[in-house]
């Protein structure tokens, strides 16, 4: 079924992890069968598959045309198998074989949050207390990335589509393609290529590239009301105003209205004054300004207990006359995928 091997790390490290042999791959998902797909998106596409020991797997099939090279996938090999927490999804192995690259993760029954969360069909379907464990799941998952695990992550690239769901509905962060590792003290850096996701990306790192724990901490913040309200931040539409999910979000704060941002599909499993809490740490998340966000630690405990909050200032994007500002600015030329989803800015 498979083999041990070797996989050249940076500085000449190596880390053993099971090879597939690609034959075992393509019977265990029917020779990439449409029917076995479960997800697609610009990096390629993922399959459902069934080894010959009876194990359910998921396998990511890198496109060829994917925007994804030979660092992410080693990115993405190196950092989901180093990691180990109960809130990171588990990677089984890999295929290298010719033009095929292959990841092999453990199998997810709920598939991806955002399936759940922005399907009408769907959504009615995780309860409030659902939504809050999956919360506190990511947040648990994250602050082992940004503290205690023995690589310090930065994920770059998290949203509903990133979290996996396993059979009791535990929340799983994967995708670490495009992860970035800090050493020593370091704190932030300035990248190279601005990649992620509109929509999630802080002003700071959108605008300049300048990228850190806090930009995660932002990006869980846009989770964190998504998940709240059922709607996406960047499709949000408002008869009363033209801001986003962030912007609406705030003005329901400042006018003592935030649980009117709730789902509606909510109402019977709503706990009002554990809601209220939860977007009051979302908006201390998504903060215009790096240093006025709490770390993850911060936040961890905030959803935990009963502590007294900040008063959040206005969200990021959000500009003096209050209309929001774009997220990336003029000077820098945007590629898209070819889902309109995962974005590239490459500085001119």
């Amino acid at each position: 079924c498979f083999i041990g091997r070797l996989v050249p790390l940076p500085e000449d490290n190596v880390l053993d992890l099971p090879l597939f042999d690609l034959s075992t791959l393509l019977k265990a998902t029917n020779n990439f069968s449409d029917n076995n797909k479960i997800g697609e998106g610009g990096f390629g596409s993922v399959y459902k598959g069934l080894l010959e020991d009876g194990r359910e797997v998921a396998v990511k099939r890198l496109s060829k045309k994917s925007t994804q090279g030979v660092e992410e996938f080693k990115n993405e090999v190196i950092f989901t198998y180093k990691l180990q927490h109960r809130n990171l999804v588990k990677i089984l192995g890999f295929s290298i074989q010719g033009e095929e690259k292959l990841l092999v993760y453990e199998w997810m029954p709920n598939k991806a949050l955002d399936l759940f969360l922005f399907r009408e069909t769907e959504k009615h379907l995780l309860s409030w207390p659902q939504r809050f464990h999956i919360i506190k799941g990511v947040a648990r998952g994250l602050l082992y990335l940004h503290q205690d695990s023995i690589l310090r992550i930065i994920h770059r690239d998290l949203k509903p589509a990133n979290i996996l769901l396993d059979h009791d509905m535990n929340p799983k962060i994967s995708d670490f393609g495009i992860a970035r590792s800090f050493r020593g003290n370091e704190t932030q850096t300035k990248a190279k290529r601005v990649v992620g996701t509109h929509g999630y990306m802080s002003p700071e790192y959108a605008g300049k590239g300048i990228t850190s724990t806090k930009s995660d901490v932002f990006s869980f913040g846009v989770l964190v009301l998504e998940i709240v309200s059922g709607k996406k931040n960047r499709q949000f539409f408002c008869h009363d105003h033209n801001h986003n999910l962030l912007g609406h979000a705030w003005l329901l704060y400042k006018e003592g209205k935030s649980l009117e941002l709730a789902d509606e599909s909510l109402i019977e499993s709503l706990l009002t004054r554990e809601v209220a809490r939860t977007i009051h740490v979302a908006l201390l998340c998504v903060q215009s300004i790096p240093e006025d966000r709490p770390d993850m630690c911060m936040v961890v405990m905030m959803l935990s207990c009963e502590c007294c909050l900040l008063q959040p200032k206005h969200p990021g994007f959000y500009t003096q006359d209050g209309q929001f500002g774009t997220e990336s600015s003029s000077s820098m030329q945007t590629q898209v995928s070819n889902n309109n989803v995962t974005i590239t800015i490459v500085p001119r």
